[in-house]
């Protein structure tokens, strides 16, 4: 049994990240680009979202920008978000960390948590995000001093990841490479500079201090609750109302993704729990791509746990998974297998998925048909 401390998961001698809450970003969500020292421009940039500086309130270059929002300059719009971006920033800085890290984070996959840095982080190549499934999963990087991203490098999303829910608290300057592509908001307490070609999926909130631009790509991030689940609970066929040794039982799950894009590398999960007194056979899947354990039957007395991995769930469509067994052997009073939970990613922690599942030795009496 993992042991929680503060923030942190003890397993086997390593360190896990705790789940997170989001970031509230009050006002300024809807800003692409907010500063505290002015916004400066060269070539052309396109900018999808709100724009504004204060409480130095000077916009150049913006001749060459592209902007899908609104410019509200230093106006009272502008002056409440850089209020809510302290405020933002404060908490993004405060969350208790759960991992340290320090210098490159390029070629790293990472889970949803907090993880710090005392002094600076960059990344160079590749630092993939996995959401293990989730995407209400928040990643918060903290560091002391800067953030810079090397020309050519990415953050990469995968499992259900959301730009919305990546928050970088930068405790002075952040500088993005050439032909850089970041994901997630930078929450800067000095400047913002993006050079040349670099593309956002986020937000860059630079406090104090000034955003440059130049020739990039930022749009602002909106986090997409995509996937849903939903159980089909198994009921015997009537007038029986329990399911009889030799019947077999299928739980059927339905994974609904609600986005125009594919959802890739979905996990879900589902448990099974079997009384003392009831006994079922191996568990066949559809998809068989599921990990069981134990993983060979038959149950009784235990805790199945199913685990469907790397699923892909198209655009606007439903998968629909199944668990499938036999009853060979129940208590001629009755008894009750426990289908408890289910979860994407993880399980949902709550009962709105759980089904009872009764069983009995004994057939009920039907009755004798009128000719």
């Amino acid at each position: 049994m993992p042991l929680a401390y503060d923030n942190v998961t003890i397993k086997k001698g390593v360190l896990f990240p705790m789940p997170q809450p989001s970031v509230n970003l009050g006002t300024a969500n809807s800003f692409a680009v907010l500063a505290g020292a002015g916004i400066t421009n060269t070539g052309p940039t396109t900018i999808i979202g709100d724009v504004g500086t204060f409480p130095i309130t000077s916009e150049t270059g913006f001749g060459s920008v592209t902007l899908i929002g609104t410019n509200h300059g230093g106006d009272a719009v502008t002056q409440q978000a850089k209020t809510d971006l302290t405020t933002a920033y404060n908490d993004a800085a405060g969350r208790i960390p759960a991992i340290v890290v320090a210098g490159d984070l390029g070629g790293l996959t990472l889970v949803p948590g907090v993880y710090k840095s005392t002094s600076s982080l960059g990344i160079t190549g590749i630092l993939t995000l996995d959401a293990q499934g989730d995407p209400n999963a928040v990643f918060i990087f903290q560091m002391g001093s800067t953030l810079t991203t090397a020309s050519g490098s990415s953050v990469n999303l995968i499992n259900g990841a959301q730009s919305c829910n990546i928050f970088w608290q930068v405790g002075s300057s952040a500088t993005l490479g050439t032909g850089s592509t970041f994901r997630g908001n930078i929450l800067a307490l000095a400047s913002i500079t993006a050079t040349t070609a670099a593309t956002v999926d986020g937000r860059l909130l630079a406090s104090v201090g000034a955003v440059t631009l130049d020739t990039n790509t930022i749009t602002i991030s909106t986090c997409a609750v995509s996937l849903s689940l939903t159980k089909v609970c198994p009921i015997p066929t009537p007038p029986n109302t329990s399911f009889t040794v030799g019947e077999t039982v299928t739980i059927t799950l339905a994974v609904i993704n609600s986005a125009s894009t594919n959802a890739t590398g979905v996990t879900v999960v589902d448990a099974i729990n079997i009384p003392a007194n009831v006994q079922i056979s191996s568990i066949t899947t559809n998809p068989v791509n599921s990990l069981i354990g134990p993983p060979i039957g038959p149950y009784s007395d235990t805790n199945v746990l199913i685990i469907w991995t790397g699923l892909t769930i198209p655009a606007l469509s439903t998968r629909v998974l199944t668990a499938t067994f036999t009853i060979l052997a129940a208590p001629i009073r009755g008894g009750v297998i426990t289908n408890v939970d289910a979860g994407i990613g993880v399980l949902s922690g709550t009962d709105q998925f759980t089904c009872f599942i009764p069983v009995s030795a004994i057939i009920p009496q039907r009755g004798i048909p009128l000719w």
